[in-house]
Order: structure tokens, then sequence, then C-alpha cells
């Protein structure tokens, strides 16, 4: 069984970082695309990061030059370093993983087959 676990967030002052994993268990990255997302309380996900298989990589704006996403994908591991953290990153964070054959949509929710369950950033003023 495919499974995607995120760990690290956490409650942070503005300014601080972070630094969300997503394991992968049942499946590799080797082959896959893999994306980050976050959802506030009562608005939609919304696309933070994603990384190709070439280990080219894709930011929203409102996270570039702020936040890094890369892989180890010896240890089937993602990560997303997340600095200078504001009060607006706050929410639910989501990694996620599109395999072959590959969506080419990796901006939408729509084009990832494994999801994990979130894990949760708060960042206070």
């Amino acid at each position: 069984q495919v499974q995607l676990v995120e760990s690290g967030g956490g409650m942070v002052q503005a300014g601080d970082s972070l630094r969300l994993s997503c394991a992968a268990s049942g499946r590799t990255f080797s082959n896959s695309v893999m994306g980050w997302f976050r959802q506030a309380p009562g608005k939609e996900r919304e696309f933070v990061a994603a990384i190709n298989l070439g280990g080219s990589t894709d930011y929203a704006m409102s996270v570039k030059g702020r936040f890094a996403i890369s892989q180890d994908k010896a240890k089937n591991t993602g990560f997303l370093q997340m600095n200078s953290l504001k009060p607006e990153d706050t929410a639910v964070y989501y990694c996620a993983a599109d395999d072959p054959p590959y969506s080419r949509q990796y901006r939408y929710t729509r084009g990832y087959d494994y999801w994990g369950q979130g894990t949760q950033v708060t960042v206070s003023s």
C-alpha cells in the first residue's frame, strides 16, 4: 500500500524556519514528480512547490526565495525547507506524488496520484 507521511510541522514565530519531510512507504520517488501544497482554514488547497525527475523546481510566487523543495531518493523522502516564515504561511501542508503517466499539471491538485495526511504549520506574528 502506498503511503506518504508528512512530518516537521509545528508552531513558530514570524521569521523562523521549519523543514517539512515527506516519507514514502510502499513506493519510491525515483520515478515521481513530487509536490507540496497547503490549505488554510476556509481556503482551497494551493500549490506551493514541485520538483521533477530531473531536479527542476517550481514555486508559487508567494514562497519563491523563501522555500526550497528537495528530495533524497535513496531515503525515499522529500523535503520542504521553509525560511522567513510569515503568518500567512499558516496552513496544513501536504505532499503529493505523480507517477507515470505524468499529468504535467503539477501546479494543480488533480495532477497527483497520491497524497499525505498533512502536517500543521502555524506562524505567529
